[in-house]
């Protein structure tokens, strides 16, 4: 069995499809993963190297298969073997990388590579187009696994959704907005909110906003771009949009969290969100444990106490295809090996190691097991939608920055004494301070946001540790920009005393038509004496379903104290992003800002 990988989408896409703001940064901070496959035990006859790049949630796998397929006795039509190597990339930025030639990663330029879906190989098309080449990807590829998207819900929840018939999109993530779960019959159970993955960084996210617009349209295949600009579309868009919870760069984080909080509480809690958008795979690996804490040497960690249960809407859902896609760049003799190992990977032994992490197999079918663990599929099987033409998922992209929900932000920037100390050639303030301005740059013209400055009492700030720099209103990046710019650093590093008040003053403002959230920037831990109480802070943020108020963290030195940050953030059912590695402190940001 492959060890379940700690990521499904470390980092994603900057393609054509991706918002203006994305490319600002674009491939600044690539998380790549390389695994070789086979190396140490080559066949004296095998003179042939086929080198594969998959995407990461499979990859793993993948290289465990390539070594089955190394060690094997298989032959090559016209005689001679082959190696399989194994390298990963995220498939948006494998897209991106073979448009501009396959270079910067460091990895093998590839033969064969393995997206998560068919909606990359498309997007690679329009990168290849509008360069004046001839298309790399131009046919459609066979899939070597499937993974449909679901509505994943705790048992209680999903159960009584299946048991009022058939539902659509609308109706499970649209209608009950501030209701709620009365329209269930359940007013205990508060609001309906639910997670989704942004769709600029994720596969999965991109398929359900894909799958929404189908939905809203009343089709299941032909979408066009007048289809996404009919009123009806947007409204019905909107309104789904206006239900989610936060947005998040990875559900698996968000599903490790969940089973760290099932486990230590007694059962699933999703804090305000009542269901996830995700591939049905994550569902069954969340349910047999492969997503739990687990002891050092352990596979997998212990089954929830309350399982999650995968929902599927009446209209139909979009399956991801794992094509097993050749490029051009394959000679004859990779190209017989390219054929070689999708029949090997096709076959029945290799189709049961993919069953096992819970993926569907390339004909679509769903074993026993997989049914058992995340529930039964509708009577007569799943419909789905066909792809859209690459040119609507682009447009899709760019209209859904407007449709999103918007959020209420309110930033703490660290102006601790400690910030003056160098990273390079800069101080940690300006390495933190030149990040800041770069995400803002990722934020929504619509967005609400605001700027403390915090530390502890000092010569220019007596009365507070920490300052209102930009009142929380409209966004003015210009604004925030030099305020930041024109900031004193000096003092200790008063973390509870501002992450309290700062919580204080969303829940004070909070707009329930948006995303409403505290963001703290620090190098530090907390150095305030009048202010230690980490017990009562925990307890003040916990969050409240009727009003969530999330804290983000971003913890950018090695002396910022990660593992408090990461306990206030996980209280408010936020998130900490580790940085204390000083470049990744863009890479943080960018899936910061995504969360919004």
């Amino acid at each position: 069995m492959a060890p379940v990988p700690s990521s499904t989408r470390q980092w994603l896409p900057y393609t054509a499809a991706v918002t203006a703001g994305l490319l600002v940064i674009a491939g600044t901070f690539v998380f790549v993963r390389q695994r070789d496959a086979g190396a140490d035990r080559p066949r004296a006859d095998c003179a042939t190297r086929l080198d594969v790049n998959s995407s990461t949630e499979k990859a793993a796998l993948l290289v465990e298969l390539a070594e089955r397929y190394n060690s094997g006795d298989r032959s090559l039509d016209g005689g001679g073997c082959a190696q399989v190597h194994v390298s990963a990339l995220n498939s948006g930025q494998a897209a991106e990388t073979l448009a501009a030639g396959w270079s910067g990663t460091g990895l093998p330029e590839p033969q064969v590579w393995l997206p998560t879906s068919s909606l990359w190989t498309g997007q690679l098309q329009l990168l290849d187009q509008a360069a004046g080449r001839t298309p790399q990807t131009p046919g459609q590829y066979p899939p070597i696994a499937n993974s449909p998207l679901v509505i994943a819900m705790p048992q209680p929840k999903g159960e009584l959704v299946r048991q009022k018939g058939p539902l659509g999109w609308g109706q499970i993530l649209g209608l009950s907005g501030r209701t709620g779960w009365t329209a269930f019959g359940k007013p205990e159970w508060g609001r309906f909110t639910f997670g989704k993955d942004n769709p600029n960084l994720s596969t999965s996210g991109l398929a359900a906003t894909i799958a929404t617009y189908y939905a809203a349209a009343n089709r299941s295949s032909d979408l066009t771009r007048s289809d996404l600009a009919d009123p009806k579309v947007t409204q019905f868009v909107r309104r789904i949009e206006a239900n989610v919870s936060h947005y998040s760069d990875d559900s698996v984080e968000l599903l490790r969290d969940l089973a760290e909080a099932d486990l230590a509480g007694g059962g699933a809690s999703t804090g305000d969100m009542s269901a996830i958008v995700m591939q049905e795979e994550l569902v069954h690996l969340y349910n047999e444990g492969g997503l739990s804490p687990r002891q050092e040497g352990q596979v997998r960690g212990s089954r929830p106490k309350v399982p999650l249960v995968a929902v599927h809407p009446k209209e139909g859902t979009f399956n991801l295809d794992h094509p097993f896609v050749v490029l051009p760049s394959a000679d004859e003799r990779q190209r017989a090996a390219a054929d070689d190992f999708l029949k090997f990977l096709t076959e029945d032994a290799q189709q049961a190691s993919f069953a096992r992490l819970g993926f569907r197999d390339h004909k679509r079918g769903a074993s026993a097991e997989l049914l058992a663990s995340v529930g039964t599929e509708p009577t007569g099987g799943l419909d789905y939608f066909a792809p859209p033409n690459p040119a609507v998922v682009k447009a899709m992209l760019g209209g859904w920055s407007t449709l999103r929900k918007k959020a209420n932000i309110l930033i703490a920037l660290d102006t601790s004494g400690s910030m003056e100390a160098p990273i390079g050639d800069s101080t940690r303030f300006q390495v933190a301070a030149a990040a800041a301005t770069k995400g803002l740059k990722l934020l929504n013209s619509e967005d609400r946001v605001g700027l403390w400055s915090f530390s502890s009492e000092t010569k220019k700030r007596l009365k507070s540790p920490y300052q209102e720099e930009v009142r929380l209103g409209d966004f003015d990046q210009n604004r925030i920009n030099s305020r930041i710019a024109g900031l004193h650093v000096a003092g200790e590093t008063a973390l509870y005393a501002t992450v309290r008040a700062a919580h204080r003053q969303l829940l004070d403002r909070y707009d329930p038509d948006r995303i409403n959230a505290v963001v703290v920037l620090t190098d530090g831990k907390n150095e305030y004496p009048r202010d230690n109480d980490l017990a009562r802070l925990l307890a003040d943020v916990t969050l409240d379903p009727d009003r969530p108020v999330k804290v983000f963290c971003i913890a950018f030195d090695g002396e910022s104290d990660f593992a408090t940050l990461d306990r206030i953030a996980k209280a408010s059912s936020g998130k900490a992003f580790d940085a204390r590695n000083p470049a990744m402190i863009d890479e943080a940001f960018v899936k910061l800002v995504s969360s919004f």
